[in-house]
């Protein structure tokens, strides 16, 4: 450890005065790199989940629902109808480096579980985001998303579930 001591001493006296030290030219790229290795970390902070409010099954077969990202409008299908409720459409917030574009990446499907044991599925994530979402000046997206709820086994139940939303930048 000394030595490796003596050596950097040794070599920092014998370097030329900055006046004399000529820099090299870098690409922007090399710039552009080392400024992006102390990005700000990127933050996802869901703000509200999906609720489906009141459903139920009008037979003996499976139903399904979905909301709109955009209008939180619930929709049934024949195998399922709407007792009421307000249904809400998920809301998430991203926080990060300003003006950076990011990735979002919602899961193919997510099994929800109620606490007597009968499953539904949520799939078919939407989200309104534009094609090629990006932080705006203070650093913030935020973004709504929507799903299709179906039931598994002819049951129905207090669903619950977590969805994985993966957040990166561009």
């Amino acid at each position: 450890m000394k030595v490796v001591l003596a050596l950097i001493a040794a070599s920092m006296t014998s370097t030329p005065a900055p006046a004399e030290v000529a820099e090299t030219p870098r690409c922007k790229l090399c710039k552009q790199a080392e400024q992006r290795e102390v990005e700000v970390p990127l933050r996802v902070e869901v703000d509200s989940g999906l609720i489906f409010s009141r459903l139920a099954l009008t037979g003996r077969s499976d139903g399904s629902a979905s909301i709109d990202p955009t209008t939180g409008r619930k929709l049934t299908d024949a195998g399922m109808v709407d007792l009421g409720g307000i249904a809400v459409s998920g809301r998430v917030i991203v926080r990060g480096e300003p003006r950076r574009y990011v990735r979002v990446d919602m899961p193919p499907q997510v099994m929800l579980r109620s606490p007597h044991g009968a499953e539904a599925e949520l799939s078919d994530f939407r989200t309104d985001l534009e094609p090629m979402p990006r932080l705006d000046d203070n650093g913030m997206l935020e973004f709504s998303f929507g799903g299709r709820l179906s039931t598994k086994g002819s049951q129905g139940g207090n669903f619950r579930g977590r969805i994985p939303i993966r957040v990166e930048y561009n």
